[in-house]
């Protein structure tokens, strides 16, 4: 059945060779891949051209209106962005081969807490940063140095409300998928063990057909019919 070999929670049945292409083709993956990318790209941006300081001064301080709150949020939140990515990238690699149900649905789940968990974050990030930027004061930072740095970092953290909210949205559709499914029950196993029943199976079905080697059927008068060479004598 192609249920079947679809599996639960919109990966295949587990046991399955990985396939890196099928991999990155995946919707979530795309998506979790470009997040990873914009939360580098927060991350360097701030942490390389977010501290600048004054001719006249020594002390670096932050090019989001002096305020060291905004330039910590950007990198923190971009580093630990960063590596909530490559932790889901880990699990989608690892998805196919969890036998149990019950797993992957925990595992879906905490897909899309996370995620959507991430999109408010950046969302939150966004407001934060182009306010701070807006109301930076020029004659803190005459030269406007880092602006390209400031400006991306707001950018990037304004499309990652949406790629982040994307992957809670496609994270839900395959929770969906699984929970609507009929076709799998929550003791799920790994088809091997399928496969080792199969002469048990077989042997019995045998025993139970008409035409089986084991079968016999007994006559209407209490004897046995000739089928199994067995002849009855008359007196």
């Amino acid at each position: 059945m192609d249920g079947m070999q679809q599996g639960a929670f919109g990966a295949g049945r587990a046991g399955g060779a990985f396939d890196p292409l099928t991999f990155i083709q995946q919707p979530h993956t795309g998506l979790r891949i470009v997040s990873w990318l914009f939360s580098l790209v927060i991350f360097g941006c701030i942490a390389n051209e977010g501290y600048i300081n004054r001719p006249d001064e020594v002390e670096q301080f932050c090019i989001f209106n002096r305020n060291q709150n905004a330039c910590n949020y950007a990198v923190s939140m971009g580093s630990l962005a960063f590596l909530c990515c490559m932790a889901f990238l880990a699990l989608d690699a690892y998805f196919p081969q969890i036998s149990s149900v019950k797993d992957r649905k925990k595992a879906v789940l905490a897909d899309v807490g996370t995620s959507a968990f991430w999109s408010f974050i950046w969302f939150v990030g966004f407001c934060f940063l182009a306010n701070q930027w807006q109301v930076a004061k020029p004659e803190d930072n005459p030269l406007r140095a880092g602006g390209d740095a400031a400006r991306a970092a707001i950018t990037f953290s304004f499309f990652s409300i949406f790629t982040w909210a994307a992957q809670a949205f496609l994270a839900f559709q395959r929770y969906k998928l699984g929970a609507d499914s009929a076709l799998f029950s929550q003791d799920y196993a790994d088809p091997s063990l399928d496969a080792a029943e199969v002469p048990y199976s077989s042997y019995s079905a045998g025993l139970e057909s008409p035409g089986g080697t084991g079968s016999y059927q007994q006559s209407g008068d209490g004897g046995f019919d000739g089928s199994a060479g067995y002849q009855r004598q008359e007196y």
